[in-house]
């Protein structure tokens, strides 16, 4: 591993200061901050947003999912359901598809700024 350097910036107490609040808030270190905006990377704060986001969605088509799964349980436990019901159903699942493809689409770019970041 390559050792490290110190490298001394000179710059206004105040904004020191900003700087300092700024990665206190973002629960970040100051030299990841300075870092990090250089080689124009995503800031350890954003990546946690990114993480958290994606498993919210997880547990979003999760819930979607047993959803489903429980309408065709009691499909094939009453070996009926209404053309009505059918269509709504349907409905539903084509939206599930789109959210689908619309988080797809998210995750490839978010994934793609992951990449560039090292």
């Amino acid at each position: 591993m390559e050792k490290e350097v110190r490298i001394f910036l000179r710059i206004q107490k105040y904004r020191k200061e900003s700087w300092k609040r700024l990665c206190q808030k973002k629960n970040i270190s100051l030299s990841s901050l300075i870092i990090d905006s250089v080689e124009n990377r995503i800031l350890n704060d954003e990546r946690r947003k990114v993480l958290a986001f994606i498993e919210k969605q997880d547990n979003v088509f999760a819930k979607i999912e047993t959803n489903i799964n429980q309408v065709a349980k009691i499909a094939n436990g009453q070996k009926f359901i209404s053309s009505g019901d059918l269509k709504n159903f349907g409905e539903q699942l084509k939206t599930v598809i789109e959210l689908k493809e619309k988080q797809n689409e998210i995750f490839k770019k978010i994934y793609s700024l992951i990449a560039n970041d090292h």
